[in-house]
């Protein structure tokens, strides 16, 4: 092309040495950004690069160094050799560090790796291991103590007498990992600074105490009897899945009452709260900064879990969205299907809420009932979303339309 006339033609070159001269601080930006395998081929761009990638503080080994089956038999059975290699010329701090390897067959000895980590002020550390027997952490781990970022899955967890804790944890997750209830505790009351808690624990069979003066968000998932909520201020974020039933009577306004700051509450079902007795009719205070209340299980023909949802609905007086996952079933419990009844509602309204999804519908009678209910007592609401479990059934669109048109 041309050059217009009377314009002068540029040409612009980068400087010939650019990828040599950049300062080491874009360089670590440029290689924390990449995938391992990339970093590491870096080091063919020129005798400075060799070893660059060798300064890395930030690691991550996981299914992107393997994309392939024949891969991962390779890795699988050369594990030991990549680790040694990565130690032996890896130089400074290393402060973020990932494991990744769920499909391995088997766990390696990762003793040498641990210590290696325990050495250079390992800060945030996430280890997903292989199913099966869980890998015992050696005593390196527990002189971690800068840690302040924590994942553990299929470990076991069996500190020596002198640990006394991780005090700069800010967040701690969780995953089958084999603990005691005893050290659990312990565990997150000698973390004072911990804002975020995910348990995903099978094992436990005790009731747990949760100490967590900082704490924000807390997501369990287990087969625990109970937990006890103590010093938890600022908690905002609840989640709670109990996987089996236990029979264990659940205290519902001891457990609600330290939450006073809660604004989320996701209950994946009603165990928790199965076998807790007669349900009251409300909760004796109110929780005035719940929000947002989601329940992924509820089977509205039992008259417990409806007296239940219930119950929280009336204790959250300013919540704003509502989500509802309804069990398929059926059954002839008059109680639960009065307990909807717009005329038990007689003095309350749900005057902040704005928004309710109903999902798996199946236009019962007992999910119209509910559905005429939060449109009675919801002068506010602007959307109300429904899902039905069949795309033919047209009851719950027929009851929302002459809902609206009241």
């Amino acid at each position: 092309m041309m050059a217009p006339k009377g314009k002068k033609h540029c040409v612009r070159t980068l400087p010939p040495d650019v990828l040599n001269n950049l300062p080491e601080n874009i360089v670590d930006e440029i290689l924390i950004r990449l995938p391992l395998r990339d970093a590491v081929r870096t080091s063919i761009l020129s005798k400075k690069w060799r070893y660059n990638w060798c300064r890395i503080p930030q690691l991550t080994l996981d299914q992107a160094l393997w994309k392939t089956k024949k891969d991962l038999t390779y890795i699988t059975s050369n594990f030991t050799k990549i680790i040694y290699h990565i130690l032996t010329l890896h130089v400074g701090p290393i402060t973020k560090f990932t494991l990744c390897i769920p499909n391995l067959e088997g766990c390696p000895n990762l003793d040498n790796l641990m210590y290696f980590l325990s050495r250079n002020v390992i800060k945030h550390l996430v280890l997903r291991l292989p199913r099966g027997n869980p890998y015992k952490l050696p005593s390196s781990f527990f002189v971690c103590l800068q840690l302040g970022h924590l994942t553990l899955k299929n470990c076991l967890i069996l500190p020596p007498p002198t640990f006394k804790g991780f005090d700069r944890l800010t967040s701690l997750k969780l995953y089958n990992v084999s603990i005691s209830s005893k050290l659990l505790e312990s565990l997150i009351s000698h973390s004072p600074l911990l804002e975020q808690l995910v348990l995903q624990i099978s094992g436990l069979s005790d009731i747990i105490e949760i100490n967590a003066p900082m704490l924000r968000s807390f997501d369990f998932t287990g087969n625990i009897r109970c937990i006890c909520f103590k010093s938890i201020p600022f908690l905002a974020k609840l989640s709670l899945t109990k996987e089996n039933y236990v029979e264990e009577k659940c205290n519902i306004a001891k457990l609600f009452e330290p939450l006073i700051a809660l604004e989320h509450l996701h209950l994946n079902d009603t165990f928790f709260f199965a076998g807790a007795g007669e349900v009251p009719t409300r909760l004796p205070f109110n929780l005035n900064f719940v929000k947002h209340l989601c329940i992924s299980s509820i089977c509205l023909f039992v008259l417990e879990e409806v007296s239940f949802a219930l119950c929280l609905l009336r204790s959250f007086p300013c919540l704003q969205y509502v989500e509802i996952k309804v069990e398929a079933g059926d059954g002839n419990d008059i109680p639960a299907l009065e307990c909807l009844e717009v005329e038990q509602f007689s003095d309350v309204s749900f005057n902040h809420l704005r928004e309710v999804k109903l999902i798996r519908t199946n236009g019962t009678i007992r999910e119209m009932q509910l559905m005429k209910l939060l449109l009675a007592k919801s002068p506010v609401l602007v959307r109300i979303l429904i899902e039905p479990c069949l795309v033919e059934d047209s009851a719950t669109v027929k009851i929302l339309a002459e809902g609206c048109t009241h």
